[in-house]
């Protein structure tokens, strides 16, 4: 059984709270383990921030966040979906975290802590749509 909840609203920096908050009540009821939920909040930060940033840029745009709970194992996968321009986070490379801080490209690093954090992420364009989904098991 999965059960799903979601929410459009304007994709704007100021409204990752509302996102984060939102996706925080649903894992509090699944008694989310608090270094998961810190994870996933971050992903969030990056991934709506992204959306805000980017997405429908010089304009402001909807897009959608759901959530969704999966049984055995018990997981939570939430998806970002916004009909800005296409755009592909995960095709971004991979910082080189060997160099230091100094030696870096800036940005980057946001999505690659996404990916090393979250158990699988995907990406389609799809129907106009960026659809990008995270999933972590809990």
């Amino acid at each position: 059984m999965s059960e799903t909840k979601e929410m459009t609203l304007e994709a704007t920096v100021d409204n990752i709270r509302t996102v984060t908050e939102f996706v925080d009540t649903e894992l509090e009821e699944l008694d989310c383990p608090l270094k998961a939920q810190t994870q996933i909040d971050i992903a969030i930060d990056e991934l709506f921030g992204n959306i805000a940033y980017y997405a429908y840029d010089p304009e402001v745009g909807p897009a959608t966040v759901r959530v969704e709970v999966e049984q055995d194992p018990l997981a939570v996968i939430i998806t970002f979906i916004d009909n800005g321009k296409p755009y592909d986070p995960l095709a971004a490379k991979d910082p080189d975290t060997t160099l230091s801080a100094d030696e870096r490209a800036i940005g980057g690093l946001g999505i690659f802590l996404v990916k090393k954090t979250m158990d699988d992420i995907s990406y389609e364009y799809k129907d106009g749509r960026n659809i990008l989904r995270i999933k972590k098991h809990l």
